[in-house]
């Protein structure tokens, strides 16, 4: 088996990265908050000083968020419906506030966890310069 070539790179632990980016903390240090506001990531980590501004993550926390409502939220709609038989307008306000409530929820999250994950494979605008 070939040696891969040494490039004087740090290893990063993506399943790390991606924990503190869940949590809202930088990718590198843990420690700094890794957004500014609600989805506004930040320029660099006040504590280590990491630049995180180069993400390119655009649609992609909106559409793991999506997946994530639907594969929590249609399983207990058919439960509900199935068990109690409600009203078909109280079933779509409760499902509904519940699905906007989760979403909003899980949004912050997945895009600092696609931020993380990036900033590991030094995917983008992370990839150090040759």
């Amino acid at each position: 088996m070939a040696d891969r070539p040494k490039t004087g790179l740090a290893k990063r632990d993506t399943r790390v990265s991606i924990m503190r980016g869940l949590h809202g903390r930088c990718p590198n240090c843990g420690s700094g908050p890794l957004l500014s506001s609600y989805l506004r990531v930040r320029d660099h980590c006040p504590v280590c000083l990491e630049k995180l501004r180069k993400h390119r993550v655009t649609n992609a926390p909106a559409y793991v968020t999506i997946f994530l409502v639907t594969l929590i939220m249609a399983p207990f709609l058919t439960f509900v419906f199935v068990q109690f038989h409600p009203d078909p307008l109280v079933l779509f306000t409760i499902f509904a506030v519940g699905c906007v409530g989760l979403s909003l929820y899980l949004l912050p999250k997945m895009k600092g966890a696609i931020v993380a994950f990036q900033w590991a494979r030094r995917l983008y605008g992370f990839a150090e310069p040759k």
